[in-house]
This record gives C-alpha cells, sequence and structure tokens, in this order.
C-alpha cells in the first residue's frame, strides 16, 4: 500500500475521487456555518486545521471551498505529487508553502502542529494506507466515500485511528445538508404516515480514461462511486439496516469502458418493518439524481438529491399543507458543515455522525450486492 498516489495516477488520466451523497442537523446536531441559522458557538473562533491530501476535482472545486467559509476549519496544509499545482493552491488560500508536502514526506506532518486533521480525497483504493498512517501521525482522518475497497481495509482504518486515540469520519455530506435532513425530519414526525416503498437512482455518463474505471484502484463501477448516495440515502431515510439484498449488473455499451466494471447496475433492498427500496446506478445515463418515497398518507420526491447545490424537495400528504422545499445555501456550504462537524467533535470529543462503523457497513452492504448479482441470488445481510 506504499505506492505514491502520483504513479497510480499519471498512466490513467489523474484526478481526485468525484462523489456527487449522506444526518446531522435538528435529529442528529446540527455544525453552525456561516449564514445558519442558531445559536453562537461557545468556541467561536476555535479553528481545526485541515491539510488536504489529493488535488483533485472534489478537493479543489468543493472541499476547500467549503473550508474557507467554514466557522471552525481552516486550511493549513497540502500534500500533492505535483508541486506547482500544490504552489498555485497554497497562494490562493493563503497556506504558507512550507506546509506543501509530496507524498514521499506525507509521514512528516506528524511534526507538524498547525495540522490537526487531514481530508483524504485519494483514489479508493488509497483510503486506507493514507487514514492509518495520518492516525499514527496523530492527526483526526476525514477520509471521501467510499472509505475503503473491502470491509477489511474499513476494519483497519477503524482500528488505527481507535488505537491512536483520534477521530475518524467518513464524508457523507448529504447527511449534514438542509434538504435530506428537511426528508428525515418529515418521515420521522409521521406526517406522512408508515413509510411503504423508497426509490432511487444515480449515474452519469463517464469518459474513458477515468481511474474510476480501473477495478484495481476503484474497487467496483458505479455502485461504489455514486450507487453509495442511493445506498445510504435508504438507509437514513428509514433509520433502519436491510435485512436482504437482490440485485443484477450489465453492460449495454462495448466500447472498452468497462472492461473491468459494471455500466448498470440495480438492486433491491428489503427492511425489518417491510420497507422495500428499489434502486439504480450507471455510468452509462445522464439525468438519474433523484429519491422518492411512498408512504401511506403521502410522498415526498428529492431532486436532485445528491448534486453539490440545488437540492429540491417536495412532499405531498394528507391533511398536510404542500412542502416545496429548496435550502438557499450555495455549493460550498455543503462542505464547510462537513468539515464543522469534524471540527465540533474534535473540540468536544464527541463521535462523529458519520464515523468510521457507518462507511464500513456501506462497504459490507456493497459487497452484498455485488454477491448477490454475480451469484444471481438473494443474499441475507
Amino acid at each position: 500500500m506504499s505506492t505514491p498516489r502520483r504513479d497510480f495516477l499519471k498512466t490513467i488520466g489523474g484526478g481526485a475521487a468525484l462523489s456527487a451523497v449522506g444526518l446531522a442537523g435538528n435529529l442528529l446536531g446540527r455544525t453552525t456555518v456561516r449564514g445558519a441559522a442558531g445559536p453562537a458557538p461557545a468556541d467561536a473562533g476555535r479553528k481545526l486545521g485541515y491539510c488536504i491530501v489529493g488535488l483533485g476535482r472534489i478537493s479543489m472545486g468543493q472541499f476547500m471551498p467549503g473550508v474557507q467559509v467554514a466557522e471552525h476549519s481552516k486550511l493549513v496544509a497540502l500534500v500533492s505529487g505535483h508541486r506547482d499545482k500544490a504552489e498555485r493552491e497554497a497562494a490562493k488560500y493563503g497556506i504558507d508553502p512550507r506546509n506543501i508536502y509530496d507524498y514521499a514526506h506525507y509521514d512528516e506532518i506528524a511534526h507538524n502542529p498547525e495540522i490537526d486533521a487531514v481530508y483524504i480525497a485519494l483514489p479508493n483504493n488509497m483510503h486506507a494506507e493514507y487514514t492509518i498512517r495520518a492516525a499514527r501521525a496523530g492527526k483526526h482522518v476525514l477520509t471521501e466515500k467510499p472509505m475503503a475497497n473491502s470491509p477489511q481495509d474499513c476494519e483497519a482504518m477503524i482500528a488505527a485511528c481507535r488505537q491512536a486515540g483520534k477521530k475518524l469520519m467518513v464524508a457523507y455530506r448529504c447527511q449534514y445538508e438542509p434538504t435530506n435532513l428537511k426528508a428525515i425530519e418529515l418521515l420521522r414526525s409521521g406526517a406522512l404516515g408508515k413509510v411503504q416503498i423508497i426509490e432511487s437512482s444515480f449515474g452519469f455518463n463517464i469518459g474513458k480514461g477515468e481511474w474510476r474505471l480501473d477495478k484495481r484502484m476503484a474497487g467496483g463501477g458505479p455502485m461504489v462511486d455514486v450507487g453509495i448516495y442511493s445506498l445510504n440515502a435508504c438507509r437514513y431515510l428509514t433509520g433502519e439496516e436491510p435485512t436482504e439484498v437482490r440485485a443484477s449488473c450489465s453492460v449495454t455499451d462495448h466500447d472498452g469502458r468497462f472492461d473491468q466494471v459494471e455500466e448498470n447496475l440495480g438492486w433491491n433492498m428489503q427492511f425489518p418493518s417491510g420497507i422495500i427500496a428499489n434502486c439504480s446506478t450507471s455510468y452509462g445515463y445522464n439525468g438519474g439524481n433523484w429519491v422518492r418515497v411512498m408512504a401511506s398518507k403521502g410522498w415526498l420526491h428529492l431532486e436532485p438529491a445528491f448534486s453539490y447545490d440545488g437540492l429540491q424537495l417536495k412532499a405531498r400528504a394528507q391533511g398536510m399543507a404542500p412542502l416545496d422545499f429548496t435550502p438557499a445555501d450555495p455549493s460550498p456550504h455543503q462542505f464547510a458543515r462537513e468539515a464543522d462537524h469534524l471540527a465540533q467533535c474534535v473540540f468536544h470529543d464527541q463521535t462523529p455522525k458519520t464515523p468510521g462503523e457507518e462507511g464500513l457497513r456501506d462497504t459490507r452492504l456493497i459487497h452484498a450486492i455485488y454477491a448477490a448479482c454475480a451469484g444471481d441470488r438473494p443474499v441475507k445481510v
């Protein structure tokens, strides 16, 4: 697990993981960010210093702008295999050039007291290594999803952070985002009655040369990349864990992109209460980005459900005024909430709402879904 990220990427076209989902808010403890409602935090002015590990699309385009507007987080260091890129980003965010590291010197973050936590935005198969090394360096960890490519790697990450006494959080940003939180609130309140069926789909038409088409790096196809959003949403919307999964996958575009991973995957989950979820994901279509919940008194519909901004919620039910909800926050605020949540957990010694165990559960379910595909049979979970 010691191969530098740059060596992994330079033959495949580069770019960090593009993630497009996740539970906090009124139900789970809302993080305060600039412009958000709520009481002033008791530790105003205190900020967690983040080191960004991997300068790709999600880190440069989303997480770093989010931290810039956060209340309790700041950017203090960068890890990159491209010094010129890192220097440009450092200048943009006022990061001391002395706090730029390459992958060969990653472990030296242990000697930098400005760094409190790392944000890992590397290819999926590198999450475990760089999380474990960060924990050994005495740093807290916020890692992108999927948490890792195997349950065993997830367990090793949890164990390393626990042994080091450091927080481990998985970046399920939708679990901190107002639209998804509003959906949870409606379902928990009983305003829609008993949930019966959930449907969700998320996918996009992937280009050639993406590292996500390399199974060794990605761990799978759209299921692990964007299908995980629908999977996680079904779990946090119901508040239940599925007991059985059924699944099938296919390739329809035989153009070389899908020699190692699936193009399309559909799966069904059954929950203890009797709720049934039907979900799909794809690297071959555009337009899928929604969740629909049917309940005994009405329904709710999220579309887009998992994007960085522009999320919308509609709900209709007997005895309830029609609800059309769109949060006012622009894109960076989703990532500000995420970053600040870990900061507050560090400051107050609390367990994150999306700890390593949350990522481990999804990883185990993804493996069960792939097993159901391979065996063409239901899999108990």
